[in-house]
């Protein structure tokens, strides 16, 4: 896997959990294979979206095999690196190359926030640890951590197996920043599901998406429309999946994806604690807007 693998839509795949909540592995892997076949290029897993740090290494492991295998070798299957020291970062990602996964979605660590030395350390570690590709996802709103365009220049100028950054801060005008100061030197991913249409314009050419784990043929057409600047097309297509697409971006992500997953047939909404499934008004709100999106749907249901 090199810089031109990482483009296209990726799912951040959801993990499904049976009723015990242990993972419905068959259904992780049939939900990645159907996925794949509507046009994604990859998938990522065990992300936020996928509830990673409620699973154990373990846990991990086995799903990394499993999807690894099942999609083979000519889609490749990312590992989400997400740990709290910089030792079992680095250990998760050579258990990933291990277990087969072709790429690493690196994140910063999920409580402490250093300072950049700190935090270009970490990244290194990582990086270092295994000949996978890399990519960094950068997200201050969730993360509390940012690494800015001139700090990811000496990150690509020390890592010749960083390849990608999915650009998760909300800020159109990052990825400018970015082309600026290490040009085409990564793939810019969007790693926020409303801001796709406007990140493509700006050169993104691949996408970390949510709500393709429910629709993903709409998810391709939009990424595709986008690329091939198709605007009317784009933004028609857009406007009806921006309801949805918004669910992907405020705390509760998890928990509505997984709803929207079951609205469509496609999963369940099951969620480790400490998250519960949505109850009340909230949920109510949020099948309403489901529902209102499924009865205008553009594009029909495929198996």
């Amino acid at each position: 896997m090199n810089q031109a693998h990482w483009q296209g839509v990726i799912p951040a795949i959801t993990t499904a959990f049976n009723h015990d909540l242990s993972i419905d592995t068959g259904f992780v892997l049939e939900h990645a294979t159907w996925m794949i076949g509507h046009g994604c290029t990859g998938i990522v897993a065990p992300g936020s979206l996928g509830e990673g740090g409620t699973l154990s290494r373990e846990e991990k492991a086995t799903l990394w095999t499993a999807c690894s295998t099942a999609l083979g070798a000519g889609t490749p299957m990312i590992a989400a690196i997400s740990a709290l020291s910089t030792r079992d970062a680095v250990s998760l990602a050579v258990l990933a190359a291990e277990c087969g996964c072709q790429g690493l979605m690196v994140l910063p660590p999920y409580a402490y926030k250093g300072d950049w030395r700190e935090t270009r350390a970490y990244f290194g570690a990582v990086f270092k640890a295994t000949s996978l590709s890399c990519m960094l996802y950068n997200n201050p709103i969730a993360y509390g951590t940012d690494v800015r365009a001139e700090q990811l220049a000496e990150l690509v100028g020390d890592h010749p197996n960083l390849h990608a950054i999915k650009e998760s801060s909300a800020d159109i005008r990052r990825l400018a920043a970015i082309r600026e100061q290490i040009g085409d030197r990564l793939a810019l991913l969007v790693g926020v599901d409303d801001l796709i249409v406007e990140g493509v314009a700006m050169g993104a050419v691949g996408w970390i998406a949510g709500l393709v784990n429910a629709f993903p043929a709409e998810s391709v057409s939009l990424f595709n429309l986008a690329r091939e600047g198709r605007t009317k097309e784009a933004f028609d297509l857009y406007r009806w999946f921006l309801p949805l697409l918004r669910m992907d971006v405020v705390p509760e992500f998890v928990h509505l994806i997984k709803l929207v997953q079951q609205e469509v047939g496609r999963g369940n909404e099951r969620v480790r604690p400490p998250r519960l499934p949505l109850v009340g008004a909230a949920r109510e709100q949020a099948l309403t807007t489901i529902r209102a999106a499924l009865a205008a749907r553009p594009l029909p249901a495929r198996s």
